[in-house]
């Protein structure tokens, strides 16, 4: 079953109405049809089975039949992902999200490779968000998670401390008895951080300025890829939240 979002004003008596992109996508590339069931949400936290009730030229009317549990976790995480070369950005993104990522900051970090100037940056992330809202719409999540525009580390450690538990993953710590206990002691409706080095991994200077303000924590005892790290984080912690 597809998967659109809507804005809240666009669902009252018991119907809701598609517009934009998606109805030519509706209508000509899914090729749907009067009476074919699809899910919506309203970003909000708010998700509904559906049935199309009309194929109009600039929208889609659907007729409401009844509300959809979420599939929002049930903590809220940013991934601080240090820039990595290449399209990895493009799969960490669409993974994460799949995974449960609330948001994703792409963070400018020492040993990062990739450089962007704020033209280019900013025409990343139109792209990294679209492949967000597409990785969202096939995962069934009831948001779209959103990808900020790319910071400094150290702006991205002054948000970390806002959250209740920035976790920092380092290659250099072992023993996953400590991890367990940190993702143990994580609560319903906590807001988490995740920092994940570039191909560079994190230099001596950003480890000690976040070394008494994060959770240091180890993803086991072999060495992953940046792109492989993150996701193996948020895994951990989907397995220890989700019931």
């Amino acid at each position: 079953m597809f998967q659109f979002f809507v804005e809240p004003e666009q669902i009252k008596a018991g119907e809701a109405r598609i517009t934009g992109s998606d109805v030519n996508h509706i209508k000509h590339a899914l090729r749907m049809r009067i009476g074919e069931e699809v899910r919506i949400s309203d970003q909000q936290g708010q998700d509904f089975l559906c049935e199309i009730a009309c194929l109009e030229e600039e929208q889609v009317v659907l007729k409401i039949k009844e509300e959809c549990q979420g599939t929002e976790p049930s903590v809220k995480i940013t991934l601080f992902q240090g820039l990595p070369k290449g399209d990895k950005m493009e799969f960490v993104i669409q993974k994460g999200v799949e995974l449960g990522v609330s948001e994703i900051v792409p963070v400018a970090m020492q040993n990062c490779v990739v450089k962007l100037d704020a033209k280019k940056a900013e025409g990343r992330r139109a792209r990294w968000q679209a492949i967000a809202e597409s990785a969202a719409k096939q995962s069934k999540r009831s948001r779209i998670p959103l990808v900020k525009p790319v910071c400094s580390f150290e702006e991205a450690f002054a948000y970390a401390k806002t959250l209740d538990v920035p976790l920092f993953p380092y290659e250099q710590e072992r023993g996953m008895a400590h991890t367990r206990e940190v993702l143990g002691k994580i609560r319903k409706g906590d807001s988490i951080g995740i920092f994940i080095g570039p191909e560079g991994g994190f230099s001596s200077k950003e480890v000690e300025m976040v070394r008494d303000e994060v959770k240091i924590i180890s993803l086991g005892s072999r060495i992953l890829r940046t792109e492989t790290a993150g996701l193996a984080a948020l895994a951990m912690l989907i397995y220890q939240m989700e019931e």
